[in-house]
């Protein structure tokens, strides 16, 4: 088999427990297949400093104009700040991740081309095709950078859209409809994905895992010991993105039906709860803990309660009792796919009737498990050919 030289397009990695570990899978399974595979490093952050400084502009102006109307714009960390409170999360990357620079400009995607450095580009995974989570990169996320006469195999590997509906204008469509085309193989992440693929731009798709399921439970444990990540503080991990007082009161009443005790692994001033003066004078409370902390949480947990699809995969992973609360602003598609993937529709909440579950009802991780471990070699199987 041919060792293929593979640049992986994803994300940018920064404090997400998820988007970092679907990244480090990926690359181990590539090397398990004997493959050399490198993810590129764009950097994001001069993007939105220009971006928020016209945008904290235009509110100003507005909050001076019609302050009952619009508030305040909220604090903007710098890089420094931003490296501050991500220095855990980045030792992870630095240590277990093979990058690239940081690429600031489009000139720096054509040269890869130009120079032949790949001999096969892989996007994804995570929400890679979700426009609004991807300016200023969307077009690279397509391979749109690839030379014509460049002869390196493009591929999406778990690529997601993050919701059903489409985002994309009429120019983006007609646009990545041409370079999708161009792609060897194409898989997606949600069942969506794949008539989303077909409808808008007239490619067929396949449906394959999330890569951080590609590796054993086992695999992710071994980072845990070889961190000498200390014991859990609790045994109800409750892993939250976007907080609210319905669900603390359903983690609350949880555990005392369960008779176990909450934790979390996130800053107490994560982002979208915090403030400049949190950013200026309590930094350390900003600091995302590590990600093998992150993992630690789920072999410790008897049940795990989340609004994040990561948080439902790694559940999943780890064979741990779970409900998941509906997220729909960060799209709810992905949480539906996954879940009847492997028969667990019922572990989906509504986050407006919260009171009204069983948090006793049981999983039969004997179904999941066989589940998982057909779509596990069917999806090593689609690397496997598309490298080959």
């Amino acid at each position: 088999m041919k060792r293929n030289r593979v640049a992986i397009l994803t994300q940018p990695l920064s404090c997400n427990y998820g988007g970092i570990l679907q990244n480090y899978a990926l690359q181990k399974v590539l090397k398990n297949l004997g493959h050399l595979p490198t993810t590129i490093d764009h950097d994001y952050l001069w993007y939105l400093k220009i971006k928020d400084f016209l945008w904290r502009r235009k509110m100003d102006a507005l909050h001076a104009i019609l302050p009952s109307r619009y508030s305040k714009p909220t604090y903007i960390p710098n890089r420094r700040e931003v490296a501050s409170y991500c220095k855990n999360t980045d030792r992870f990357i630095e240590k277990y991740i093979l990058r690239t620079k940081p690429f600031r400009s489009r000139k720096k995607f054509s040269l890869l081309s130009r120079h032949n450095e790949y001999d096969a580009y892989i996007v994804g995974s995570d929400q890679v095709w979700r426009p609004t989570y991807n300016k200023p990169f969307q077009g690279e996320m397509f391979l749109d950078f690839v030379d014509g006469a460049d002869s390196a195999k493009r591929i999406s590997y778990a690529a997601s859209f993050g919701v059903d509906s489409w985002e994309f204008t009429d120019e983006q469509t007609e646009l990545y409809s041409t370079l999708l085309g161009r792609f060897n193989s194409v898989s997606v992440r949600e069942e969506s994905g794949i008539s989303l693929c077909q409808k808008h731009f007239g490619v067929d798709a396949v449906q394959v895992l999330d890569p951080t399921m590609l590796l054993e439970k086992d695999e992710y444990c071994m980072l845990v010991r070889g961190e000498n990540e200390p014991k859990s503080k609790g045994n109800l991990f409750s892993y939250i993105l976007d907080p609210s007082k319905e669900k603390t009161a359903f983690i609350k009443n949880a555990a005392e039906t369960l008779g176990l005790t909450a934790f979390q692994v996130l800053p107490e001033h994560p982002v979208g709860n915090r403030s400049k003066a949190h950013i200026k004078y309590d930094m350390e409370n900003c600091v995302y803990p590590s990600v093998t902390s992150w993992l630690r949480a789920f072999l410790d947990a008897e049940m795990v309660i989340v609004d994040s699809f990561h948080g439902v995969v790694f559940s999943i992973i780890f064979n741990k009792p779970f409900w998941v609360i509906g997220n729909s602003e960060r799209g709810m598609s992905r949480f539906v796919s996954l879940l009847d993937m492997f028969g667990l529709q019922s572990r989906l909440l509504d986050a407006h009737s919260l009171g009204d579950n069983d948090v006793n009802a049981p999983i039969d991780w004997r179904v999941v498990n066989e589940i998982l471990a057909k779509k596990k070699q069917d999806s090593i199987s689609f690397l496997r050919e598309s490298l080959a």
